[in-house]
């Protein structure tokens, strides 16, 4: 390890200290935490069940960055090596289309073996899987409605993938030794202001219920529910409310997952992971980041991504939820948005790690209001990049922007060859 490095990291443990911060503690607690890096951005949410599908149920992919994944091998290729520049082992997050098969198989015939190389895969890799019902891009789903649709032999057949999800599911967590977290969201709503709101959200839980039948021992695999505010399609009315889904859950023991692109503008979901933690075991995060709306941008170092890490470690949140990360930028380098969002998500909690939270706690509940801001305000520009620089190497991955130099050889090597072969086929 460079001398400088490890210079920079005592002294900043020395700094550190003096306010009972243990920092070597900290980047144990660090290496513990797994992020789970979502398939979809390094192909565009194209899947490979139905390689000719279009993008459907409100969601949009803007760019067209040359190299993107077309078979599961390049993916899997791709994946390893942006996992080699992030600090830590993680988890990889797949939806149903990602189904790594030759056969012809629907939605709703999915088994365990058709995601077989996904699960060799990450065992030689030493990672864990979470999976994600695809209810998006298929003919079933083109009229807006999944499982919340007024046909019932549409309907049906949504469930009937809901429930090959979770076996599937099931599989990872008990071959992997670890939960799979399996994240249900449905695109169902209305462009235009409906009569009805009741009937949808009715048949909408129903057919949760139905999928949901089936006990699933938790320690293989962990259910969640996605709100959205809106989608393309979808503007006046989303059956699958936040109320809808936080009443769901809590009723049905299941996890919430709260994306933070999927609220009003100016609504952010640090405020809410107290509050649905008192009631709940289990809570799913969908890192993201919004500009003007749910437009899943890569996560950068903003205000809100450091007060969801500092409410996740100020109430010792971490050991109860899931942080899985969800954005798709075809206007970049496909792996580097994956490295920046993941090692800026991981930056964001060391950050939080560094901070004095008893010594805040004791002084805010002594009502010394002004200690407690000039302490916080201080902490912004303690040196936690040497603190992180020292984590990086130690994890044998590079310090700094050299992550960058080695996605621009890859590019070189590996992603303009695979753009070539494309465009002469």
């Amino acid at each position: 390890m460079d001398q400088q490095i490890r210079k920079s990291y005592e002294d900043a443990k020395t700094l550190y200290s003096q306010h009972g911060i243990d920092v070597d503690q900290a980047l144990e607690k660090l290496a513990q935490i797994k992020i789970s890096l979502h398939c979809w951005q390094g192909d565009d949410v194209r899947g490979f069940l139905f390689r000719d599908a279009e993008l459907s149920g409100g969601i949009a992919v803007t760019g067209s960055y040359p190299g993107r994944a077309a078979t599961p091998d390049q993916l899997r290729d791709d994946l390893e090596k942006a996992l080699s520049l992030i600090p830590g082992k993680h988890k990889v997050n797949l939806h149903a289309i990602y189904a790594d098969t030759e056969e012809k198989v629907d939605l709703d015939e999915l088994e365990p073996r058709h995601f077989q190389r996904w699960v060799d895969w990450a065992k030689d890799q030493g990672l864990g899987l979470d999976f994600n019902p695809t209810y998006f891009s298929h003919p079933k789903a083109a009229d807006g409605f999944t499982l919340s649709h007024a046909d019932e032999e549409i309907r049906q057949f949504w469930i009937r993938h809901g429930k090959a999800s979770r076996k599937i599911a099931e599989h990872f967590g008990r071959e992997l030794g670890q939960p799979c977290v399996t994240n249900s969201w449905v695109p169902d709503g209305y462009k235009d202001t409906p009569v009805d709101r009741l009937s949808p959200r009715q048949r909408l839980r129903d057919s949760l219920d139905e999928i949901f039948s089936e006990e699933i021992d938790p320690s293989y695999n962990i259910d969640a529910v996605e709100s959205k505010l809106f989608g393309l399609g979808s503007e006046s009315y989303v059956v699958g409310s936040h109320e809808f889904y936080m009443g769901y859950a809590l009723s049905r023991g299941k996890a919430v997952c709260l994306d933070a692109g999927h609220f009003h503008p100016t609504e952010v979901i640090s405020n809410k992971l107290t509050s649905i933690l008192m009631f709940s075991e289990h809570l799913l995060l969908h890192v993201s980041r919004p500009v003007r709306w749910d437009s899943d941008h890569v996560v950068t170092m903003d205000d809100e991504l450091l007060e969801i890490a500092r409410e996740l470690v100020r109430g010792d949140l971490l050991p109860r939820t899931s942080i899985g990360l969800d954005f798709f930028d075809g206007s970049i380098n496909h792996i580097a948005a994956w490295v920046i969002g993941t090692r800026n998500t991981i930056k964001a909690l060391l950050r939080a790690m560094l901070e004095p939270v008893d010594e805040l706690k004791r002084i805010e509940l002594a009502g010394d209001f002004t200690s407690r801001l000039a302490l916080t305000e201080e902490f912004k520009s303690y040196p936690f990049g040497a603190v992180w620089d020292y984590y990086c190497a130690s994890q044998g991955v590079p310090v700094r922007e050299q992550w960058l130099h080695e996605v621009k050889r890859y590019e070189e090597q590996v992603l303009s060859a695979r753009y070539s072969l494309v465009q002469n086929s």
